[in-house]
Parts: structure tokens; sequence; C-alpha cells
């Protein structure tokens, strides 16, 4: 395949070069040749610099609430004023400087100009996820959230959502709403924060931060339990982007328009693309809609508008895209006509999906398009790795960045050979979990690398440059009673292709068990097909994957299409859009057992 350069710029994407050390015992460490480049002290330094720079440029944009259709728009220099009057207002109200101010609900522009000015007084801002307070009446997660994180301010949209759970958490913090405050006694209206003058006490504030200087706490997803919170310094955010920088010199030389759902209180919405477009100042519009029934033609509507020249998904969010963009070519040649490459995280894009979006792209347009991908976590903030050369299918996440060690460790014993767990030690690592020290020192090796949990192999052992391949969970994989190691993340991908167009993802079974196998969350063509055709287009795609080979490890012989989607109020998925494995299992340890019941059921496809 010849290589694709966004932009039609030779020079938009850095030459892909890895060393490889070897450390004995089948252990090695990929380094990338090139040192970390100088980056900024603090988030608000690349907010200072377009605010003087390039005042007039749009940065945020989103629709108007109130349905019109219009869209609100804030420039550099608008948004630098309005973080000045709320970071002034946060001063004046004498909030307590070492505890975070909390935001409760989705994307939004003021959800940003609150998260900024926080940051410029050198104040850290969490952002949670806001299904803790939209999809239950059980405020049991957000209470324990609220009280592990002990607010000096908590801020919510839309009083008629959140102050339900902000009176069943009864804290003390100020509380800020948008609307209508009064709803809630007490609780203060956004606007109220935009009316002080701006002193010069922000600007001493602004100027006493650094590097170190907690930025934000992020929360860990968690099917169970309380989330850990996560602790992302100033310095870990900044050297994240001068990685992406290092690895796509297009970010400095073309201005980036982004449309974008993932949700901020996730690393993959909140600091890599959200971090992305104010490091090199582009423009962000705030997409209302994100991949679900009933909120993707949101999405549609506004790509329709924006067209923006980059975009960044997760392999569940194509996937419903695919449907619209196959259908309808005024759409696809919209989404098509300023794209120059889409970007999958959050889990592997189905090679499927990959042929499927390559072909509306050559129906609607002659230039090819550029598939990239991108490997980290939360606690990483979040790239490790990058892919930043043209690579022909899915599966290659890239490889390390510059400044970043990556280190492969053998997983178990010889029924498990092969397998490497991938660690992660440098400048983007986070320094621990907040008031965790128990958590912080299980999370890292006695070398300092941070144990990411993730499995990984080179897409070529003699050619580390050409990057790591994905290898699923380490602690996602299972035995089957034989004592054979499955390999989760290998099979879904396998189990999904083979499902085409059945399946919107696959939960693997198995454990402890003689056979594999596959629990089908059905796609809305699988919803629309008669049920005979479900059912024999099940038994194909599973005689399909026994004609593969690979034995009993990676040969599911039964499979069961579930009639309810995945629920993320439940766990079962997360805000960016991956199926939770363990949480699937669990809730729906009936359809398990209806798998291997002795007693055949009418909804399981069996070999």
């Amino acid at each position: 395949m010849p290589s694709v350069q966004p932009f039609d710029d030779p020079g938009a994407l850095a030459r892909p070069r890895t060393e490889r050390h070897d450390l004995g015992g089948g252990a090695f460490v990929l380094r990338h040749p090139e040192p970390l480049q100088p980056h900024a002290r603090c988030i608000g330094d690349w907010l200072e610099h377009w605010a003087r720079t390039t005042p007039e440029a749009l940065f945020l944009a989103e629709r108007d609430a109130q349905g019109s259709g219009s869209w609100r728009r804030l420039s550099y220099a608008d948004t630098r004023a309005q973080v000045g009057r709320i970071a002034q207002a946060m001063l004046d109200l004498g909030l307590p400087a070492d505890q975070p101010v909390v935001v409760l609900s989705d994307n939004a522009v003021d959800h940003a100009l609150l998260a900024l000015a926080t940051m410029h007084l050198g104040r850290a801002v969490c952002s949670v996820s806001s299904a803790y307070c939209r999809l239950t009446k059980d405020y049991t997660k957000v209470k324990g959230i609220l009280d592990t994180l002990a607010p000096a301010l908590v801020y919510a949209a839309d009083p008629a959502v959140y102050s339900p759970a902000l009176r069943a958490w009864g804290g003390r913090a100020p509380v800020v709403l948008g609307g209508d405050a009064a709803a809630l006694p007490g609780a203060l209206p956004f606007a109220q924060l935009l009316q002080p003058r701006e002193t010069a006490a922000v600007d001493s504030a602004f100027a006493a931060i650094r590097p170190d200087a907690h930025a934000k706490y992020l929360l860990t997803s968690g099917s169970t339990g309380t989330p850990k919170v996560v602790i992302n310094t100033h310095r870990m955010l900044t050297a994240n982007q001068q990685q992406m920088t290092q690895a796509w010199p297009w970010l400095d030389a073309h201005r980036l328009v982004l449309l974008d759902w993932l949700p901020w209180s996730h690393t993959f919405g909140g600091n890599h693309n959200f971090n992305m477009v104010l490091a090199h100042g582009g423009a962000l519009h705030v997409d209302e809609g994100r991949p679900a029934p009933g909120l993707i033609d949101k999405t549609v509507a506004n790509l329709r508008t924006v067209k923006p020249n980059f975009y960044f998904n997760v392999p569940r969010g194509f996937d419903m895209l695919l449907t619209y963009l196959e259908s309808d070519d005024g759409f696809a040649r919209d989404f098509f006509e300023r794209l120059e490459g889409v970007f999958y995280a959050g889990a592997a894009l189905p090679q499927s999906a990959w042929e499927r979006l390559e072909g509306v792209a050559r129906r609607v347009r002659t230039r090819p398009l550029w598939f990239t991908s991108s490997w980290g976590a939360t606690e990483t903030s979040p790239a490790v790795t990058s892919v930043h050369w043209t690579i022909e299918r899915a599966g290659c996440i890239g490889a390390p960045l510059p400044g970043i060690e990556l280190k492969f460790v053998p997983v178990g014993g010889p029924s498990q050979a092969g397998k490497l767990e991938m660690r992660v030690r440098g400048p983007t690592v986070f320094p621990g979990y907040r008031n965790a020290p128990a958590l912080t020192a299980e999370a890292f090796d006695d070398d300092g690398f941070y144990r990411i949990g993730d499995a990984g192999r080179l897409v070529d052992d003699a050619r580390p440059e050409l990057g790591v391949a994905f290898d699923g969970r380490v602690a996602e994989d299972f035995k089957l009673m034989s004592g054979t190691w499955v390999s989760v993340g290998t099979l879904r991908m396998r189990a999904i292709s083979a499902l085409t167009p059945l399946a919107a993802d696959v939960v693997v079974t198995g454990h402890d068990r003689e056979e594999i196998g596959l629990l089908v969350f059905a796609s809305p063509a699988a919803a629309a097909m008669p049920e005979a055709e479900r059912t024999r287009r099940l038994r194909d795609a599973l005689l399909a994957l026994r004609a593969e080979g690979g034995g009993s490890s990676q040969t599911p012989t039964r499979a069961l299409l579930l009639a309810e989607p995945p629920n993320a109020d439940a766990g079962e998925i997360t805000d960016k859009g991956y199926i939770n494995q363990r949480a699937v299992l669990e809730r729906r340890a009936g359809e398990v057992l209806a798998l291997y019941a002795p007693v055949a059921d009418a909804r399981v496809v069996r070999l």
C-alpha cells in the first residue's frame, strides 16, 4: 500500500523508528530513539498563547440548548476572558485550594470554561461520568465518589437532572447549577461566576503553577465499588501533547477542526482530544449526540454541518455511523469532504468495519483515507503508542512515543507461552492514585514501570518499528477445563468479523468449562432480520471460525444472540463505548448458563 499522508503533506507524519533492548528471559523494552522535546509548563500556557496570537480564531462551539439549531461559539479571546472571570469568582468564594472542583454533567462549553478556570488557578478538576446521575435513581455510587473526592465546589448543568443526586448526597460544598439554580436551595447560578472582573490575583495564581501540580483527577472505569482516583499532573498532559506533535508534525502546520462526543470524564475525550485542539489552536465542536439509539441522529446532523478534518471515535461509534454512511451518499460526501484521517481507540476496530469505511470513502472521494490508532490508559494521560505511518489493516496500536519506555514481560508459564504483559515508564505516567498509597505501590513494578494490565506483541519480531499489536487484557484471559489458555482479545476480534453484520460486539465465555461460547450483542442489522436468517448466519459464523483453526482455545462452539443491548448503568459498557467483559458475565449469568445447559435452549445456536 502506498504511503497515505494527511493533508497531502509529505512532512505530516514522522518516520517510524523504534529501538529494542532485550532484558533476558523473554522480556524486552521498546523506546523511540528521539528524545522528548520541551513542552508547555501547564495547560493554561496553551490558552494564553492562542488568546494572544490568534484571538479571533474559533475554539469552542456547541448547539444552542433551546433547540434553535444555531451554534454558540467562543473564540480564544472570548474563552480566555471568561476563564479569567470564573477564576476570579472562585477566588472570591474562598474555596479550599487542595480540594477539587467536580463536574457531574456532560460535555458543554460551560463545563470547559469551569475546568480551564480551575486549572488556571493551579487547582484540580474532576469530571465525573454523568451516567452516575442520569441513568439511575440509586445514587449510592455518586455519593461514594463525592465523599471520596471531598470537592471544594460541585457543578452540574441541568438542575432537573442533577438536583436529585445532589440532594441525596447532602454534601457541604457549594453547588453551581446551569439554568434555574433555584431548583436546589442554596445553589449558585453559573452566570454568577461570570460577573466578577478579573484581578491580578488570577495571574499570580497562574504564575505559581509548577509542572507537577495536579491538573485533573480522573476516575477509573469500574463495574463494582468506588473507582480509583487517578492523578493527572500538568507535566503529564503537556508532555503527552508534545509527544503526539513529534509523531504527527502536521498538528503544527494544519489547524485541527473536530466534532467530538467522547466524554471529558474519560481520558480519550478529556485529555487526548480536548488537549490536542487546545495545544494547537484548533476548533472543538461539542457533539451532543453519541453512539446510542436516539442520539446517533444528532451526531449525523452535526457531522453534516461541521465537516471535521479529523474524526476520533470508538469502534462502536464507527459501527453505528456506517449504517448512515452506507445508505446515504449525500451524508457520506459531507462526512468525507474535509476528512484527512480517522482515529479509533478505546477498543480494537474490527477489520470488517475498517473495510466498510474504506468502501464508502472510495465511493465518494478519490484520495485514500488515513487510518490511525493509539493505545494508553487513564494513568498514562493517555497515549503511550501511536500509529504515525500507513497501515493496511486494523490491529496495530502503534509504536512508543518519544520519552516512553514500553516493557514486555512474559506472562504465566508454558500454558500461556508467548503472552507478553506491557508495562510503561515515562513523563506521562501518573504519580499515583489520590490518597491511596497501597494501591499506588501495587500499580508499579520494582523498576518503576506502571502495570497497565494489557498484553501486546510485536507486529514483526524482526522489525520493531512496524509497531505493536494489542493482545487483550491479561486479566480477561482464562483457562478451559483442559488447562488451555483462551486469548479473549484475539478471539473477540475474530468473532466480531465472522459475525458481520450480526454483531455489534461479543463477550467470550468458557472459564473452567470444556468449550468456548459467545454472548452476541445484536447489531441494528440483526434486529431487522427474520429469526431463521439470524440463526443460519450465527451457525455459519461458528463454522467459519472452526474452519480457520486455532484449536479449542480459539473455536467457539455455541452462541446466543442477546435481545437487550449492553447496559451502561450496570457497568456493561463504559462512556468510551467498549464492553466490560467481566460486568457482562456477572450480570448475564443466566444467559451463560443457557449456553451450557444440558437441555438445549431455543435461543442458543450450537455446533
